[in-house]
């Protein structure tokens, strides 16, 4: 793939996995009482540490994994698995683990003040579906230097676009109301849903049963 189809890849990836909007729409009903500058300085600091966060996973996630003793072709197949089973949610405008809140943590977010480390960075933002598109997605571009800061780019560039939603997020929220939000995730959901088939028969294909 050229440099462009990588970082469209990428950032669609990880947009869908991420999910702003969703994060914008739980984040704005969580801080209803909270003051502007308050609000602003947890969304700051939320993007900072998820961008940390999913920043680790990316340079040290594969490691981690080969350590354990997990391939690449694994990786692909498991990460085709669980991107799937997210996009499949977000058609149907779903709420899952993968990309969002359970009914629990929202439960004990409601009592916080600060919710800029939980549920904020995690598991809003760094959650379990963009932490393992990550590692996927900078295992898929190799040992290439120039791929693998091409998905940072991608990466960096999701979250300057999330602080920018956050810090607009009640003017979002009323702008694109619950259905205009609907319709963007379930277009995002159907594109990652076809990726994760991708990411899913290319570790099938780099297996030894079907190598040769």
């Amino acid at each position: 793939m050229t440099m462009l189809e990588i970082y469209i890849v990428s950032f669609t990836t990880l947009f869908a996995t991420i999910g702003p909007l969703d994060v914008v729409a739980i984040y704005a009903a969580l801080t209803t009482t909270v003051s502007s500058q308050r609000r602003r300085l947890m969304a700051i600091r939320g993007t900072a540490i998820a961008t940390g966060i999913l920043l680790c996973f990316a340079f040290f996630g594969e490691y981690v994994l080969s350590f354990l003793g997990i391939s690449l072709p694994a990786l692909r197949i498991a990460g085709g698995i669980l991107l799937l089973l997210i996009g499949i949610d977000m058609v149907f405008a779903r709420s899952s683990g993968g990309t969002s809140t359970t009914a629990e943590e929202e439960d004990e977010a409601a009592l916080r003040q600060d919710i800029s480390i939980f549920p904020l960075a995690t598991p809003l933002i760094a959650g379990p579906g963009s932490m393992g598109a990550m590692i996927l997605l900078m295992a898929s571009g190799g040992v290439d230097a120039l791929s693998q800061s091409v998905v940072i780019a991608a990466l960096l560039s999701v979250m300057l676009l999330t602080l920018c939603l956050l810090l607009l997020a009640s003017q979002v929220h009323r702008f694109l109301g619950l259905t205009g939000m609907q319709v963007i995730s379930r277009v995002f959901g159907v594109i990652l849903t076809a990726l994760a088939v991708q990411f899913f028969l290319d570790g099938l294909a780099n297996t030894a049963l079907f190598a040769a």
